[in-house]
């Protein structure tokens, strides 16, 4: 039986020993997976309002894991506007499809600085992999009309070191005029 528990932790340490620690790169590194719509009921407005919830999903890698930050960090404005001056850790850039087919960029204040709280929860440098979802809402109103849009998004991490930046595919949502 005593033989038995030293093979059994001897097979353990070699299948350990064989998984390979991934090689990323400090700087973060994103990929569009995915963007999806879900129309759902929206009860402050109205029994019959609705709104369309628009969840953008991105895969990313990252060599030393720094990606987001803490509840007491962005709490603190001070730090926020200091170090994240611009946007915040997550950068989502909105356009809009003109009557000729091309995309014009769409101001919004809503998307200015957008933050995601810390993807590594042991706190220890280290790769990671993943996937981030964000999600941006499109109320229906009396003045609103489909509109065609599209979206671009990088990351930054902790150090400020900015990712690549990816586009989604197209997306139809209601859009005020």
């Amino acid at each position: 039986m005593r033989n038995f528990f030293f093979v059994g932790i001897f097979l353990l340490l070699g299948v350990v020993s064989c998984i390979d620690t991934p090689n990323f790169d400090d700087t973060p590194s994103i990929q569009f997976n995915s963007i999806d719509k879900f129309t759902v009921p929206d009860p402050f407005s109205g029994p019959t309002a609705r709104k369309d919830s628009v969840v953008i999903t991105i895969d990313f890698e990252d060599g030393d894991g720094d990606l987001g930050i803490s509840p007491e960090e962005r709490s603190d404005t001070t730090l926020l506007n200091t170090i994240y001056k611009e946007w915040g850790n997550y950068d989502l850039t909105i356009f809009r499809q003109n009557a000729t087919g091309g995309f014009e960029r769409l101001p919004s204040s809503v998307t200015n600085k957008l933050f995601f709280p810390i993807l590594r929860r042991d706190g220890k440098p280290g790769p990671i992999k993943g996937k981030l979802d964000f999600s941006q809402i499109f109320f229906y109103s009396r003045f609103a009309k489909p509109a065609v849009l599209k979206f671009q998004v990088k990351v930054r991490d902790r150090s400020l070191r900015v990712s690549n930046v990816i586009e989604t595919d197209t997306i139809s949502v209601p859009l005020d005029q």
